[in-house]
């Protein structure tokens, strides 16, 4: 058996578990990318939650031969919990309204969003390209807009590479982002999350999309009491999505009005990484993927007038 079957064991149906095999509780599915396992982990930490829930996959490591894996699933599920995505994602019958056809008439079905909140990394971005989606820099899986623009102008890796932004533009470009993801809440869902954010300060999260465990916590805890379970989510003894931590800089933590201390460099997997020596690794990378340069000033010009980074 392959490390991936045995990883997600009750979504193949190998697990060997009789507790988990002879659980006849209704089936909660959580459906998403990967903040969803990290959602049903806090969903499943109370062992008296009145509904079961099964590891499964994130939506973008799916494949074709897993549909009858999660046909099987979804008709079984008496909830799902899902995160938009769209119909035929990735040319997969993977969407919300591709799995709804096959839930049972009365099962219920729970949009949550997609969290991605920018404020603690205000120049942190992902970009994609046609070209090569799945795509990332050396080192850590995201993009400098400080970096982008050094490339731009052919910066050298020992040119100073940091920009001043005024307090103002970092505001800016923090609400810019609650603000999108109020949009797309109001918009795609039934369970908001923007304000847990705010309400979670210098601790709300490790990258843009990488939420803390309060934030993921609160979430579930809200979700939770939507379904009216009577559960309490429980500490899960260790941070989900923490496997990559950004740097948080002082003036961010003082223009937010935030207390905390700041974090100077990347930590990814337990090693600490200068901010440096990702801005030379990622240099080289866009000496060799110049589309990508592009596509970040394309898609994130909003932000960069935000932050005044454009002469």
């Amino acid at each position: 058996m392959d490390g991936r079957t045995r990883h997600y064991g009750d979504f193949y149906a190998t697990a060997h578990e009789p507790v988990r095999s002879a659980d006849d509780r209704p089936l909660l599915l959580v459906w998403g990318n990967c903040q969803a396992e990290a959602l049903r982990i806090l969903l499943d930490s109370d062992p008296d939650m009145p509904l079961r829930t099964v590891r499964i996959p994130p939506v973008h490591e799916l494949e074709s031969s897993d549909l009858p894996h999660i046909d099987r699933l979804v008709r079984q599920a008496s909830v799902l919990l899902t995160q938009p995505v769209r119909a035929g994602y990735r040319s997969l019958p993977l969407g919300v309204s591709d799995l709804a056809e096959a839930l049972a008439p009365d099962a219920t079905v729970i949009r949550w969003p997609v969290l991605r909140y920018a404020g603690l990394h205000p120049f942190q971005v992902i970009v994609r390209h046609p070209s090569d989606p799945a795509a990332v820099p050396n080192m850590v899986p995201y993009h400098d807009l400080r970096t982008v623009l050094a490339a731009h102008r052919g910066l050298g890796s020992e040119t100073d590479w940091d920009i001043p932004v005024s307090e103002d533009g970092l505001r800016q470009a923090a609400e810019a982002s609650l603000d999108e993801l109020r949009r797309r809440e109001r918009r795609d869902t039934d369970i908001v999350a923007s304000d847990l954010f705010r309400d979670a300060g210098s601790n709300a999260t490790h990258t843009i999309n990488h939420a803390t465990n309060p934030v993921l916590g609160a979430l579930a805890q809200r979700i939770l009491d939507y379904l009216d379970t009577g559960s309490t989510v429980r500490d899960p003894g260790r941070e989900l999505l923490g496997g990559v931590r950004a740097p948080v800089e002082g003036r961010v933590l003082k223009a937010l009005g935030l207390h905390g201390d700041p974090r100077p460099n990347w930590s990814v997997d337990g090693a600490e990484l200068s901010p440096d020596s990702v801005h030379r690794a990622h240099l080289q990378w866009y000496a060799v993927r110049p589309e990508f340069v592009g596509a970040a000033l394309e898609r994130h010009a909003e932000l960069i007038r935000t932050l005044e980074l454009a002469p």
